[in-house]
């Protein structure tokens, strides 16, 4: 089909337009953080293999299956030469509690909202997004709400990896004006897709404090920590490629450092064979850079226990 040049011309602003005036990941307020200090990298390695004082443990919310595309970069070497194709990848929707001795309850993202159990139609994320998300697949194990009850204690914050709606489905489970940490640039992420999520991830964030930005100073983050409480018990490193900014932390706990990777790698098979996520990262090229990090950071501190995002 022949098209002329000067229609083509004006579909590409027409699209240019569109794309500069998507609205961002959420219109939630933001600020700079005043919880966590940024440090050099070398900082943390110099105590990354000493035992630490704050309790974790991972809680799994939920059952699902996703694209195998979306969990792995089916273009990458490796996934070719491995022949591996699209299809459906089990995997499990999780969150993490730390106990700290003086600062309490944190969470690293917020597992399930019990509504998307009991009430789908009234949950934070549902419609087009619930969906295309396929959130009517979830086998959902345990509500964010149901744990807090069980522990009795309210959380005093919740330490984000990033704003992806898998992340973020148990936010609206957390008490309202709970501090709420991210990374640089993610809650400024802008494009088309952001013109459907955002109502959602407005609701699922609503009542919170502001979004805090943890303090990174550097463009990329590559040599540098935020060490989240100031006592070196807990990092957060800035890994982007999956979102703008993309996060994972690194934990020591009294049996030593445990790595929470989040979506920097979200499956076992890409951790072994050095492969990011594919179609759910918005740079799989960055993305596949940061992995490799995270993997070197391990590969010279072997007592890391490394917990993927999504997988085992």
């Amino acid at each position: 089909m022949n098209v002329d040049p000067s229609m083509s011309r004006h579909l590409v602003a027409v699209l240019t337009l569109l794309a500069a005036s998507a609205c961002a990941t959420t219109s939630h307020p933001r600020h700079p953080s005043a919880l966590g200090a940024s440090k050099a990298m070398q900082e943390l390695l110099a105590v990354i293999d000493q035992p630490g004082t704050v309790e974790l443990e991972t809680v799994v919310a939920a059952d699902w299956v996703v694209p195998r595309k979306g969990l792995l970069d089916l273009e990458h070497p490796a996934a070719v030469a491995a022949g591996l194709k699209d299809g459906l990848e089990p995997i499990q929707v999780h969150f993490h509690a730390i106990r700290h001795p003086t600062r309490g309850l944190f969470l690293v993202d917020t597992g399930v909202e019990r509504a998307l159990r009991d009430r789908p139609p009234e949950a934070a994320f549902r419609g087009v997004v619930a969906s295309e998300m396929h959130l009517a697949a979830l086998e959902i194990r345990m509500p964010l709400a149901d744990w807090l009850a069980a522990m009795g204690v309210a959380p005093a914050g919740v330490l984000l990896t990033h704003l992806h709606p898998d992340h973020l489905t148990g936010m609206a489970d957390v008490p309202p004006g709970t501090a709420v940490y991210v990374g640089p640039r993610e809650a400024g992420e802008r494009g088309l897709l952001q013109l459907v999520l955002q109502p959602n991830v407005d609701r699922a964030l609503r009542g919170k404090a502001p979004l805090s930005i943890l303090p990174f100073t550097s463009e990329s983050g590559e040599e540098e920590a935020v060490d989240v409480f100031g006592d070196g018990a807990v990092w957060a490193l800035w890994l982007p490629g999956h979102t703008s900014g993309n996060l994972s932390y690194l934990v020591r706990t009294p049996r030593g450092p445990v790595l929470l990777a989040g979506d920097t790698c979200p499956s076992r098979w890409g951790w072994e064979h050095a492969v990011p996520a594919g179609e759910f990262s918005d740079d799989v090229e960055l993305a596949a850079k940061s992995l490799a990090r995270l993997r070197r950071l391990v590969a010279e501190h072997p007592g890391v226990e490394v917990r993927f995002g999504h997988q085992p």
